[in-house]
């Protein structure tokens, strides 16, 4: 599984001109599955997510977590995450999860991030998306289990 991590001071994501999912300060995670990920991983990448130091301690480090800020988290499904560029012009997807087996992973990253903090937004797998979000740094991870 995949995990583009941004620090955020605010995101939304929308559908139809609709807001689904709003949050403050906190992550927003662009979220890929691959086809040979198993279970594990995404207890591996919530993990990852919930506990990647990216926040400034008093002294400006980044050695807080998301668990330690409780900020808000906005997950996002993005399947293009899993593309595989190295020839060519055009992405191939054949490494990318079914879409029912990305479904399910995805939702059951959710329902394990939702388990720790108060405020877990999503995207809507499938749908056509608008993301906005001011990045705070900018401060993005490539996170991979």
């Amino acid at each position: 599984m995949i995990g583009l991590l941004q620090r955020v001071n605010h995101a939304e994501v929308s559908v139809g001109g609709e807001i689904i999912g709003r949050i403050g300060r906190g992550l927003l995670v662009l979220v890929a599955v691959h086809r040979d990920d198993s279970e594990r991983d995404i207890s591996r990448l919530a993990d990852r997510i919930l506990g990647y130091r990216v926040f400034p301690d008093a002294a400006g480090r980044m050695n807080l977590s998301l668990r330690d800020e409780a900020g808000g988290l906005l997950l996002v499904p993005q399947f293009t995450l899993a593309a595989d560029t190295k020839k060519g012009t055009r992405a191939s997807f054949t490494k990318a999860a079914s879409p029912e087996k990305g479904a399910s992973y995805f939702d059951e990253l959710v329902a394990i991030c939702r388990r720790e903090l108060t405020t877990v937004e999503t995207g809507s797998f499938g749908a056509d998306m608008q993301v906005s979000l001011v990045n705070d740094g900018p401060v993005t991870f490539w996170l991979e289990t």
